[in-house]
């Protein structure tokens, strides 16, 4: 059958340096290229595939039209097969595998092409090999995509010419649904039911983020695909073999292929005139907190949109349901955005190092907080040469090293196969590792035991393997206080409901906040012994508000947790004074000496135009204390009241009886004294302080106010008479002369 790309087959197969192709979904590029440049390369030819099934799929659809068996001219290689034998010449790899094997062999000896196919997805891997594979001056490199910005890669690869195919694609109709408050499932069924009834042609192709939608997706069409006797197949990563090829190959009646983004570029599938799209994908992301790669549910840009799409158009007219509004699809970015600038890159940094390179030119390169942060974990976890060798995350490697070290490498490859896999079910890892797994699990676990010698110890206890643990994740260690509160050797705090141990490695922690706090949702527990090797002595002086003192206290401290203290009462010093008065101040002078004595000196002060600093004088009070205890049994009071304030505002003035009476001041007001009428008896004006007059309460002989004033002599004149006509009947018994002067 000819295809689009055939046409440009002859310049591809003359050219003799690097190449960059742009070639539309269904030009037949993945398939034909390849093993047309086997007649004129004496050398291996490998080609990068994005995913493994699009890997399988590429190698055996080669072999076919080359009608010969898969392994032997054509192979392929990927994370858990490798089939290929010694006459293989062209071998499909995915992008991971291609990067482990420049480990061992830098060269690439024996190999005269590589080819990286659906560049456009911009992995982290697809830019690591291409970075290093253009250091390469034997190999040629030919970079192919289907929705790809060329330009860039042409100069980068050295000005390298650019070759454009026309695409082969069929009318495709094109459905945006408004949006939905229901279940996706239930969206697929509706969107599958509403292409039933216009009549199928062909298979039918559902895009899904992962396993789990498939699998509830499956459930929703059930009686519907029954009733219209459609198979229902799934189709991820996660699969077989076997049941992918199910998927894909050719079936007695139509199908309906659940699918992740694995059928979303590559290799066409067969058949397929209708795609519905949740415009959803589960990639690739980094979880800030386990430092291991992750994968959340997002939107997928336009691109991968489109991509998608054109999978209903390959070999037919086709139909397409997007479950979400054109609105929706306009406000998404026209591309992803390449994983080097988004994700963490501590395994890439520990490839560099185990092949001994610290510069490479990139296509984009990362920022440098994320190399700095890679390198400050590498720094922390102690690198050794076997740990790029795993095709594990620097933490897992370290784990399953380090468990080996120990005596139980087939508990460190179980653990690292139940932390890859992403298996949850439990808090406690220990207790996960023991549990049912997963398909996937049992495959990464496999493949660790073919690469790690040995058997675990006999009698083994889980102290070795908790060690191990700790050795991957030291940054990650909690110290469980009460209440399921936890404090972190990183920083802050977090919740972990029921926990049973003290200390712990907080393997895994979910940002959704539980009373204020991130929750932890895996852990293991280890014993604070371990953590001596790392630990420091730290004294340092801490306020003891409840014993209103300064503390001397002694740590072990791990990172910022301390391990054990002791505590005791500090000795005098600068840094105890200064503490002690930090807290004297924010209790207030009031905490120490009467607050309405305290106002009187500020107001007399005030008065007299003497200048006080209450604050200074109660932080000079602390230099060479330790305790509010000894704050209080100085004499504050005497301390802030300044040697000349008796004579510029005296406390109390003698009338001319006898009687002393208090002077009173109030911040913007005269003075005030009161007694009792009587008490005034021979004083002719009011008293003057500082040329001022004071104010006199004349009070009744039962206390009552009986006249304010600051004009005695007037009053004298003025008002006293009256005064004393009225008062003389009430208080017979007291003398009221005449003339009171």
């Amino acid at each position: 059958m000819k295809l689009p790309i055939d046409a440009l087959l002859p310049a591809i197969v003359e050219a003799s340096g690097n190449l960059v192709i742009e070639a539309p979904p269904g030009a037949g590029k993945t398939t034909r290229i390849p093993p047309a440049l086997l007649a004129c390369e004496r050398g291996e030819i490998l080609v990068l595939e994005p995913r493994r099934l699009a890997a399988r799929l590429a190698a055996r659809r080669v072999a076919s039209e080359l009608r010969e068996r898969l392994g032997e001219t054509v192979g392929y290689q990927v994370r858990f097969e490798d089939v290929s034998g010694p006459r293989t010449r062209l071998r499909f790899l995915t992008e991971g595998v291609l990067t482990r094997r420049l480990l061992s062999d830098p060269s690439l000896a024996g190999v005269g092409t590589v080819i990286l196919d659906e560049f456009h997805e911009r992995h982290l891997d697809s830019d690591l090999a291409l970075a290093l594979l253009r250091r390469l001056p034997n190999i040629r490199l030919i970079v192919m995509s289907a929705t790809l910005d060329a330009a860039p890669i042409a100069k980068y690869l050295g000005g390298c010419p650019i070759l454009r195919s026309e695409g082969k694609l069929y009318e495709l109709a094109i459905e945006y649904t408004p949006h939905s408050p229901a279940p996706l499932e239930e969206q697929v069924a509706s969107a599958l039911e509403k292409l039933t009834q216009r009549g199928l042609t062909g298979d039918v192709l559902v895009f899904l983020p992962g396993a789990a939608e498939i699998r509830r997706a499956g459930r929703a069409i059930e009686a519907l695909a029954s009733r219209l006797g459609l198979l229902v197949v799934p189709l991820h990563g996660d699969l077989s073999p076997a049941e992918q090829d199910r998927a894909v190959g050719p079936a007695n009646r139509p199908k309906v292929i659940l699918s992740t983004n694995v059928a979303e570029s590559s290799v066409t599938i067969e058949g397929v005139t209708a795609v519905i799209d949740s415009g959803l994908a589960r990639v690739a992301a980094y979880s800030p907190w386990t430092g291991l790669p992750s994968v959340e549910v997002r939107r997928i840009s336009q691109a991968s949109a489109t991509q998608r799409a054109g999978r209903a158009g390959r070999t037919a007219p086709g139909r397409v349901i997007r479950l979400y509004s054109a609105e929706d699809f306009h406000r998404r970015p026209q591309a992803d955005i390449p994983e080097i600038l988004r994700r963490e890159l501590s395994q890439l940094v520990l490839q560099l190092r185990a092949m001994k390179i610290t510069q490479l030119d990139w296509l984009d390169r990362a920022p440098e907080a994320a190399f700095s942060a890679a390198n400050a974990l590498l720094d922390r976890l102690g690198v050794t040469p076997e740990m790029a060798e795993l095709p594990l995350p620097p933490r897992l490697a370290k784990l399953v090293v380090e468990a080996r070290r120990r005596g139980v490498p087939e508990k460190g490859c179980a653990v690292a196969a139940v932390l890859s896999a992403g298996e949850r079910g439990t808090s406690d890892l220990l207790a996960m590792t023991e549990s049912d797994w997963q398909p996937q699990t049992h495959r990464v676990f496999d493949q660790l035991r073919k690469k790690i010698s040995g058997r675990d110890l006999r009698n083994a206890g889980d102290a070795a393997i908790l060690q191990s643990i700790l050795a991957a994740f030291p940054d990650r260690v909690a110290r469980h206080r009460r209440d399921g509160e936890l404090l972190l050797s990183a920083g802050g705090s977090a919740r972990f409901p029921n926990c049973p141990w003290e200390f712990l490695v907080a393997i895994d922690i979910e940002e959704r906040r539980e009373h204020g706090v991130p929750l932890v949702r895996l852990a293991a527990p280890i014993e604070p012994e371990w953590l001596l090797e790392r630990a420091v002595e730290r004294i340092s002086l801490e306020w003891n508000r409840t014993a209103e003192r300064v503390e001397q206290v002694t740590a072990l401290v791990y990172d910022q947790l301390a391990i054990e203290e002791t505590r005791a009462p500090a000795t005098p010093s600068e840094e105890a004074s200064r503490l002690l008065a930090q807290n004297a101040l924010e209790a207030g002078i009031g905490r120490f000496a009467d607050r309405d004595a305290v106002e009187q000196v500020r107001s007399r002060a005030a008065f007299g135009g003497i200048a006080i600093d209450v604050d200074a004088v109660l932080v000079a009070q602390c230099q060479g204390r330790t305790t509010f205890a000894e704050l209080d049994a100085s004499d504050l009071l005497g301390m802030i009241r300044p040697s000349q304030i008796n004579q510029a505002a005296p406390e109390r003035l003698r009338l001319p009886g006898g009687r002393e009476v208090k002077v009173h001041y109030e911040p913007g007001k005269p003075p005030w004294i009161e007694s009792r009428l009587q008490d005034f008896f021979g004083m002719r004006d009011s008293p003057r302080i500082g040329g001022a007059p004071v104010v006199v309460h004349l009070l009744a002989p039962n206390h009552r106010p009986v006249q304010v004033t600051s004009d005695l002599a007037g009053f004298w004149e003025r008002l006293y008479p009256q005064v004393r006509k009225e008062l003389s009947r009430r208080y017979p018994k007291h003398k009221w002369p005449e003339k009171p002067v």
